[in-house]
């Protein structure tokens, strides 16, 4: 079966798909066809393995409320460009102070899951003019979640087995890809609370999320996001960036964490304050690792109230 075209994930709905350029490369990015131009902008950046349709409830609900929100594919996803390089926390902050600056504003709310959430991290600490605000979903600060994988033997055992099994060359791409990215919907299902699984959505999230990791280059470029986290530990831009991110941040954080997330456990995110100092912690009950797609109204209520401080 032919690999999909990377412009399969340009889905008709109420929603323009758009063309941006900004540090030096081509991002895709999704807004309602209603968005209005200048009101507060809200930047959504999807996880691992994922696209901007992780995001499709909320990109339409934020704006009925008066937002602009934009959903963007990162670096190396869905119809984005897939550069060789650039899957490191500088260059990823950098990708949206690019993005922000290009969509013709001087600062944004950040809203980020899993991978997408670490890239919230880095904007607002390495360009804190830049950030208004920033929402984590399933996301704990990088600092505390190297600090709670080297002393809590839970989220080291829930984190590290299939973080090391990514750093192999070539075997974890073909292991994502192969039949029809099966291992995609596998995640998807280990991660999430029981209760969506029998859902049309996640049928659904499922069969979108599977065919966007088939695109031709994007199992490898969302591999190189984790191998950058992991192996850059070991080498001075790493600890550099740890050092950076070693900082309190001075805007309000709203951190929502799925009940049933075995992947990102609750002492993980609780220890955030020391550089969240006015961060905010919601739970949502029931739901696992991907909370706004399996409770997206819950969500996206918590979201509002962030955009309201």
């Amino acid at each position: 079966m032919s690999r999909p075209d990377p412009s399969s994930v340009r889905f008709a709905g109420p929603w323009t798909h758009r063309d941006i350029h900004a540090n030096g490369i081509r991002f895709h990015v999704v807004e309602t066809d209603d968005a209005p131009a200048d009101a507060p902008l809200v930047v959504l950046l999807h996880g691992f393995a994922d696209f901007w349709w992780s995001w499709r409830h909320q990109v339409t609900s934020l704006t009925e409320a008066g937002f602009r929100a934009v959903a963007v594919d990162l670096r190396g996803y869905g119809d984005t460009d897939k550069p060789p390089r650039g899957y490191d926390g500088w260059t990823l902050a950098g990708d949206v102070v690019g993005l922000i600056r290009a969509l013709g504003y001087g600062e944004a709310t950040l809203v980020g899951h899993a991978d997408g959430g670490l890239v919230c991290w880095a904007t607002a600490a390495l360009h804190p003019r830049m950030v208004r605000s920033i929402g984590l979903v399933g996301s704990p600060h990088p600092v505390a979640l190297r600090r709670a994988v080297l002393r809590n033997k839970a989220q080291r055992a829930a984190l590290l087995p299939q973080f090391l099994r990514y750093q192999v060359p070539l075997v974890p791409e073909r292991t994502l890809t192969k039949h029809n990215g099966a291992a995609v919907e596998q995640l998807l299902r280990a991660r999430s609370g029981a209760i969506w699984w029998d859902s049309d959505e996640f049928v659904e999230a499922a069969k979108q999320m599977r065919s966007a990791m088939c695109i031709p280059g994007a199992a490898h470029c969302a591999l190189e996001y984790q191998r950058w986290a992991f192996r850059s530990q070991f080498r001075s831009d790493g600890r550099k960036f740890m050092q950076a991110m070693d900082t309190p941040l001075r805007v309000p954080v709203l951190q929502i964490r799925g009940e049933l997330d075995p992947y990102v456990l609750p002492r993980s995110v609780a220890t955030e304050t020391r550089w969240a100092p006015d961060q905010r912690l919601h739970t949502v009950l029931g739901a696992g690792h991907y909370a706004h797609q399996e409770s997206p109204a819950e969500v996206t209520a918590q979201l509002l109230d962030l955009l309201a401080l």
